[in-house]
């Protein structure tokens, strides 16, 4: 009977298992910056009740927030390919539908993202004194304007925190994308493992690898949000 734990098969996991974290990272960082813009979209809509555009961002963000991540991605991975071929018919287009792996897990990362981060957005949104937007009108600045340069710059502050909670959890749902063949950290030690079956080091690996990344993730946000709260207390001096 083989030894049931070994450290030195562990130790030689690593240099194998992390060539697969630039695209964890890319998938991440990519689906991270469209759910940011998603999540401000619908935050926005929210928070100024634009009609018709505010029950669809509820329905959206609803169901995301009740349904699982993995469903989630299962039904872009075998939902968008359909949608794909109606639109083609529908509009006689030629839109390819032999789409790399990597945008469906983008595409599904990005809208479970956006709906967590919009919450987060409408809530730092709504923590800004209602005060300072109108006293922006009284500068003859429009709502565009007065959003741009006055509200989301201070709403950001306040998100920060709530918003690296977000990011890191988007980076540990990359560990979801082997199941629709995405060669990601997951997926790499699992191909690497299963040459001698040898799972538990492997999985003790990558748990290492998530756990340092996320790590460095949190001690980048705290930097982070202290600059834009120097900049908050700077704007309530002025």
């Amino acid at each position: 009977m083989g030894e049931l734990f070994s450290l030195d098969f562990m130790l030689g996991l690593f240099p194998q298992v992390i060539v697969a974290l630039p695209k964890t990272l890319m998938i991440a960082g990519i689906s991270a910056l469209i759910g940011l813009m998603i999540g401000l979209l619908v935050a926005l809509v929210r928070y100024l009740n634009i009609k018709g555009l505010t029950l669809i961002s509820k329905v959206y963000v609803s169901f995301i927030r009740g349904t699982p991540a993995l469903v989630q991605l299962m039904l872009v991975y075998y939902g968008l390919p359909i949608v794909i071929k109606i639109i083609n018919l529908q509009f006689k287009t030629a839109i390819a539908l032999d789409l790399p792996k990597d945008v469906f897990a983008i595409l599904a990362l990005s809208l479970n993202a956006g709906a967590y981060m919009s919450e987060t957005f409408r809530s730092a949104l709504q923590a800004v004194d209602v005060g300072q937007l109108e006293a922006s009108y009284s500068l003859n600045m429009t709502t565009a304007q007065a959003l741009r340069r006055i509200i989301v710059p201070q709403a950001f502050a306040v998100a920060i925190p709530p918003l690296a909670n977000t990011l890191t959890s988007l980076i540990k749902e990359t560990s979801l994308l082997f199941t629709i063949s995405v060669v990601d950290l997951m997926a790499q030690g699992r191909i690497i493992a299963s040459r001698s079956y040898r799972y538990l080091e492997m999985y003790v690996v990558v748990s290492i690898i998530y756990w340092v990344v996320c790590t460095i993730l949190a001690k980048g946000f705290n930097r982070l949000e202290k600059k834009f709260r120097k900049y908050e207390r700077g704007f309530q001096h002025d």
